[in-house]
């Protein structure tokens, strides 16, 4: 019975933390349909998100076309087909890592910023004063943070592809002595609009995937510091695995 217990515990626990998520995003929904929108918080999130993480994506964006490249190389190069490296470079950028990529580290970032400072407010009563005040907690902290994620995730990604595909040029050109020409002709023959796209829409889902992950943490978050520590820690390891999930999901519907 103790065993039956505490099964029947964990599932209760798991599934009330689980209908968080569409609680709240509902709540935003019905508040989409009319203003206000404060489209002046929106614009400061967006800064926030968008410029604010630029270092870490760009940094992390060359990097990975450089050591994408290097790989492409070593395993190419055992059957001559080095002149292919530019086109792996440019659909694994565009399709999967500049968006996953991207989506992981604006997760740590800015997921465990919006969980903490809507943490901070829940313990600290200050989301309660709005209700006070005459204002809506989920209108006027969520939405803008929401609404800022699904913006910028895809402008991030553009980047990112931009950067990423540049760092396997200098490694391909600079590097592994490879012709300029034909790498860049490479990198885009075998590429379509499908391919840029999929990667936006991915990055957008991912952006609302953060968004709403992140605010649902901080929002109902309870037990004082402690709580919010984890309430930060839950918001970045559950959007980085739904992120991951959601790629596949989005990977299998699109190239099916």
């Amino acid at each position: 019975m103790q065993l039956l217990q505490r099964i029947g515990a964990m599932v209760m626990n798991l599934s009330s933390a689980l209908g968080l998520y569409p609680l709240l995003l509902n709540k935003v929904i019905s508040r989409l349909r009319k203003p206000p929108w404060f489209p002046r918080l929106i614009l400061r999130e967006c800064e926030m998100v968008g410029v604010q993480s630029l270092p870490v994506v760009l940094l992390t964006a060359i990097f990975t076309g450089m050591v994408l490249a290097l790989q492409s190389w070593v395993a190419f190069h055992r059957f001559g087909a080095e002149s292919m490296i530019a086109t792996v470079v440019s659909l694994s950028m565009l399709r999967e890592l500049g968006p996953v990529l991207v989506g992981l580290m604006v997760a740590g970032r800015v997921g465990a910023s919006f969980a903490a400072e809507l943490g901070t407010m829940r313990v600290s009563e200050q989301i309660d004063a709005l209700w006070t005040l005459s204002t809506d907690p989920v209108r006027y902290l969520v939405i803008p943070r929401m609404l800022a994620a699904m913006l910028m995730m895809p402008l991030l990604v553009m980047l990112a592809d931009a950067i990423g595909m540049a760092g396997g040029y200098f490694i391909s050109i600079h590097a592994l002595d490879q012709n300029p020409h034909t790498y860049i002709v490479h990198s885009f023959d075998y590429l379509e609009l499908i391919d840029l796209y999929s990667g936006l829409f991915k990055a957008m889902v991912f952006g609302a995937i953060i968004g709403l992950v992140s605010c649902a943490e901080g929002y109902y978050c309870e037990g004082g510091a402690a709580g919010v520590g984890k309430a930060t820690t839950r918001a970045v390891v559950v959007s980085a695995m739904s992120i991951l999930i959601a790629d596949y999901i989005l990977t299998a519907w699109i190239f099916k």
